[in-house]
């Protein structure tokens, strides 16, 4: 049970990296304000582009737990990469 607990705290550490990653990349490279740049970048079709930005910061987190030996949670990471993965793949094809 601990072993899971330890895997779900990194895939909500990735999740949350990945939400910060997006947010600071629109903040600081979109002059648009943070809503507004979502808003145009579903209507231009870019979000897929723009989450993968974001999950930039997963590599900051997964690779910190690998050094202080979380290897359960650098597993989490992995999975919230995944998942980021397979949100913008959608994100493209629709």
């Amino acid at each position: 049970m601990n072993r899971n607990k330890e895997i779900l705290i990194g895939l909500v550490v990735g999740l949350i990296a990945n939400t910060i990653g997006t947010i600071l990349y629109v903040f600081f490279f979109v002059d648009l304000a943070i809503p507004e740049a979502f808003q145009a970048a579903i209507e231009q079709g870019t979000l897929g582009s723009i989450l993968a930005l974001g999950a930039i910061l997963n590599l900051l987190a997964f690779f910190g737990f690998l050094k202080i030996r979380r290897d359960d949670r650098a597993k989490g990471v992995l999975i919230a990469t995944l998942i980021a993965a397979l949100v913008i793949l959608f994100f493209k094809i629709f």
